[in-house]
């Protein structure tokens, strides 16, 4: 096959419902057909994150499936974030390899939009199940992915799935210089997505009693085959509703000048909205009308810059 003939050579993306990120991500989303890998401490957003593109996908007539290896997923904190839990696929497997045959079946029925492994820190090894608590099984967890991927990777390709894998961090021994963090499970997840995110909580949103309602959240592309790497975006993510798309809105729309600041007070079209962000942003959640026209406005500037 020849390569211009093929029609589809844009890359087809399903969107993280946050305009930051989509922004970070350089082609408006996850790329289709791709493994990414979401990493960071804990309790960073790693897991709100991969919800919230099961939420968009399943917006999008699409299905979706959640491998829950570490055993902890909320159904009720997921319906928050927009999961249809009726049309959720969820499976907890008691072993790594378990869970990658799970993945392989899921991808070769080609139905899937987004397949989330969570996580693969997780992933135990039969070897290890089978062994005492302390037996040292070197580099079982890293040989395990190494082959499932190895095999994954061409179907996943073909079946047009996004693979979401999530990953918690571990410090590296004895590092003197450099950055001592790293990933579990070796490096054939590192050579094999397409898209590796960094997300990690960079401070708390308080409320005026000093009641903390969430986290404000860094996300660094640290790893991008479809788009230019290193981009970054900061957003909130709030307990009670997720990931914050009017706090996006609102951050992109006084970034373009469509919002402006004077002192303490945020105007549009001469109108005063509110003062501070937290009151405008507040407004502007309840209102459909007006976050619908600052949509519009934001998505025509950013259409602009790509011209």
């Amino acid at each position: 096959m020849r390569l211009g003939a093929d029609q589809k050579l844009d890359v087809e993306v399903i969107p993280t419902g946050n305009i930051l990120i989509d922004r970070a991500l350089g082609v408006g989303g996850f790329p289709r057909g791709r493994v990414v890998e979401v990493f960071g401490p804990e309790s960073s957003g790693k897991t709100t994150l991969t919800l919230t593109v099961v939420a968009q996908a399943q917006k999008r007539g699409g299905l979706a499936a959640f491998i829950d290896v570490e055993h902890a997923l909320d159904p009720q904190y997921a319906k928050k974030l927009g999961v249809n839990l009726d049309d959720l696929l969820v499976s907890q497997p008691s072993s790594g390899e378990e869970a990658l045959r799970i993945c392989e079946t899921l991808v070769r029925s080609n139905a899937l939009d987004v397949i989330v492994i969570d996580s693969v820190a997780a992933l135990v090894t039969k070897a290890e199940l089978e062994g005492e608590i302390g037996d040292t099984t070197v580099g079982a967890q890293a040989r395990l992915m190494s082959a499932a991927l190895r095999k994954l990777t061409s179907l996943i390709s073909k079946a047009r799935t996004i693979c979401i894998f999530t990953n918690q961090i571990r410090e590296k021994i004895g590092v003197m210089f450099g950055n001592p963090e790293t990933t579990p499970g070796g490096k054939a997840l590192k050579f094999y997505s397409s898209v590796r995110v960094d997300i990690r909580r960079i401070g708390a949103i308080k409320i005026g009693d000093g009641t903390v309602t969430g986290n404000r959240t860094k996300v660094k592309i640290v790893k991008n085959k479809v788009a230019p790497p290193f981009t970054e975006a900061e957003f909130d993510i709030m307990y009670n509703e997720g990931i914050s798309s009017t706090g996006a809105l609102l951050d992109l729309a006084l970034e373009k000048g469509i919002v402006e600041k004077r002192g303490s007070w945020l105007s549009y079209k001469g109108n005063q909205l509110a003062q501070g962000r937290d009151a405008a942003k507040e407004l502007i959640k309840n209102d459909t009308a007006l976050y619908e026209e600052l949509e519009t406005a934001v998505k025509a500037k950013l259409d602009e810059e790509k011209k």
